[in-house]
């Protein structure tokens, strides 16, 4: 057992492996129950932005676009987290009101779209259940409990909705990049079962022995830049709750050849 420092090495932890498997809910090889499992949801293709000079850094909580730094507790629900807070960042772009989205909603109600709830699931599996689904409720109206429950969505209660996604090239930090500075915060899947990962407090997180295709959490990035010692970072909110990493947030190698895999898996809601 290892007794640490931060956040969730306040609590004993066991086997690095089980914090990892209770921790990381992304999963791109869900069973599922719908035809999604076997025939993949496939959203817009990103057009880069012509003729835009992007600035050398963007950080989106300084915009009003990011919600507080939430906590999933032990539930592999991450990727509901990412799906929310890329939602709450273009629900604010689009209409100037940042309102928190209930994850406990996705939990329980996108199942059919081929999410597990707190056993995994995607954020673009999300954002088509949210579209046909015409919503999502509020936060503070659906709270969040941290295993699966009865659906329990309310129309009223909604606090916003999508029309789609658009998904980034898999693999391109130039496009991600592109979006990240002209569509706002973006949903994406890393590897984060390295124990570098789970140990993160400050400075750029860049681990050699990371895979960039085996991905297994949901995150969001809500900007990027680069730091005095010229090293290029992604500016990324995890859902582990203000005592890990840095308040909740790490910063991520970029231009280090996709490293953790930050752009195999982009993408982000269309309001």
């Amino acid at each position: 057992r290892i007794k640490g420092s931060n956040g969730y090495h306040d609590i004993i932890l066991q086997l690095h492996h089980e914090f990892v498997n209770t921790l990381n809910g992304f999963n791109r090889s869900l069973p599922g129950n719908s035809a999604f499992a076997t025939e993949p949801l496939r959203g817009a293709s990103f057009i880069s932005p012509a003729n835009v000079k992007l600035p050398n850094s963007v950080d989106w909580r300084d915009k009003g676009a990011v919600t507080p730094v939430k906590n999933q507790g032990h539930c592999g629900s991450c990727w509901s987290f990412s799906a929310t807070g890329s939602l709450e960042g273009q629900h604010f772009r689009k209409t100037g009101f940042l309102v928190s989205l209930s994850e406990q909603n996705l939990i329980d109600c996108s199942t059919k779209y081929g999410n597990n709830g707190c056993n995994g699931g995607m954020m673009d599996f999300a954002f088509a259940y949210i579209k046909d689904n015409k919503g999502l409720d509020k936060e503070k109206l659906y709270p969040y409990r941290a295993h699966d429950e009865k659906c329990r969505y309310n129309p009223q209660n909604s606090g916003a909705t999508d029309v789609g996604f658009t998904d980034i090239e898999s693999g391109s930090e130039d496009q991600l990049m592109e979006a990240v500075a002209t569509i706002g915060p973006v949903s994406i899947a890393i590897d984060a079962s390295q124990e570098s990962f789970q140990f993160y407090k400050t400075g750029v997180y860049y681990e050699p022995m990371c895979s960039n295709e085996t991905l297994d959490h949901g995150v969001l990035v809500v900007g990027y830049g680069t730091d005095e010692d010229n090293q290029d970072y992604w500016i990324v909110k995890n859902s582990w709750g203000l005592t890990w990493g840095d308040d909740g947030y790490i910063k991520m190698a970029r231009n280090r050849d996709n490293n953790c895999g930050v752009a195999t898996s982009a993408s982000y809601p269309l309001v």
